[in-house]
């Protein structure tokens, strides 16, 4: 009786954690499917090329960052003019200062701040932040190349459908990736693309 017992009492337990196997799979996948900002439009884009030592932009990479200005104040989507309205970028480090300096012609041109108060590893409060606070807007995010596929992960969007692979080449800075959400905060497909920005001599065609 006791031996038959333990048989009942270690199949439970196997089923037992079967179900909580599956359970802890399915809460991860829902939290790794993040709804965006309601109503929203999210530009993302690299920092601009770097200088190869310090913190700061490469003659190339200041030359893209003043084009910038022009480029996303005449931003349109749909035939239509939208101007980013927020700004957030990563936060400085001791390497790097690039996706502040990326934005800052732009910024100071459209008289917009710079939020940058999330760490290049913080895309998942970058995302709440967007979700809480952004609703109704055009949106300017400026990251790292290799955590912007976890800035996407964080919005719902499957980064293999944007870049190659699903990560972003360390030697592209010319893309800008549209990620556009409807007034439930759910993806849009047709207003979400990967765009060349066709800014500089030699930039992708």
């Amino acid at each position: 009786m006791n031996l038959r017992a333990a048989h009942l009492n270690g199949t439970a337990m196997r089923r037992y954690f079967f179900i909580a196997v599956i359970y802890g799979s399915a809460l991860l996948a829902v939290a790794d499917a993040q709804d965006g900002p309601k109503n929203s439009v999210v530009l993302i884009i690299r920092h601009a090329e770097d200088a190869g030592t310090g913190h700061g932009l490469s003659a190339r990479g200041a030359e893209r960052a003043e084009a910038y200005k022009n480029y996303f104040q005449n931003f349109m989507i749909d035939s239509k003019r939208r101007e980013p309205n927020d700004i957030l970028v990563a936060a400085d480090s001791k390497q790097s200062h690039r996706p502040r300096l990326t934005v800052t012609p732009f910024a100071k041109a459209a008289k917009l701040p710079i939020d940058s108060r999330f760490g290049n590893k913080q895309p998942a409060d970058l995302a709440a932040e967007l979700r809480a606070n952004h609703q109704g807007k055009v949106i300017l995010v400026c990251w790292h190349h290799g955590q912007i596929p976890a800035v996407l992960r964080a919005l719902g969007v499957a980064p293999e459908t944007l870049v190659p692979g699903g990560k972003w080449p360390k030697d592209v800075f010319d893309w800008v990736i549209m990620v556009s959400f409807d007034e439930n905060g759910r993806l849009t497909p047709e207003g979400t693309k990967r765009i060349s920005e066709h800014l500089l001599k030699g930039d992708s065609q």
